[in-house]
Parts: C-alpha cells; structure tokens; sequence
C-alpha cells in the first residue's frame, strides 16, 4: 500500500474554493481504486497550509490513475476548476508506506 501525502500552500481568502476543490477529488479517487483519508484545512497555525491523505494498494496502481485522471472528463473539471480559482499557489506530493499493528 502506498499512501499520497499532498501538501497544499492554499490562498486563505480562497479557502471555501479549495475544500469545494477538495471534495470534488474524493469521488475521483475512489473511482479510481483508491481509498480518500481526507483533506485537513487550517485551524490553528498557519493559515496557508492544506493537506490530502489518499492510498492506492500500489505505487503502480497510483501511477495509472495519474494517467487515468488526465483523460478523464470528470478529473479534468477539477482541474480546470483549480486553474479557474486559483485556490492554491503550489503542492508537495510524497509518498509514504503506512505502518499497523503486528
């Protein structure tokens, strides 16, 4: 299992736009095989940091959604809908390898 941690730098005058683009991805994700853990918005803190949790039971496997998603019509809304709005300035992407218990 590979988990996909995106660190979002987020406009915060344009947060209510970047959770709408946020929940537009979970319905993608999962159409997609993978498993959508949520996105965590600012609280406390920093006001310009967002981060994704996704899971796809591969690198793979997340690795053909990537090209899925570019010829996806529904994929490239959200797309457009980020271009359009511009409710993030930059992004992170690192994957990481979840640990459970024995």
């Amino acid at each position: 299992m590979i988990t996909v941690y995106l660190r979002y730098v987020i406009d915060p005058y344009k947060l209510k736009e970047f959770e709408h683009y946020s929940k537009l991805w979970i319905p993608l994700i999962e159409k997609f095989g993978g498993t959508y853990h949520g996105c965590f918005l600012p609280s406390e803190g920093a006001n310009n940091i967002a981060v994704t949790l996704f899971s796809f039971p591969s690198l793979a496997e997340y690795e053909q959604y990537r090209k899925k998603s570019f010829k996806d019509a529904d994929c490239q809304v959200a797309f457009q809908y980020a271009n359009d709005t511009r409710c993030f300035l930059s992004y992170e992407r690192s994957f990481m390898r979840p640990v459970f218990k024995a």
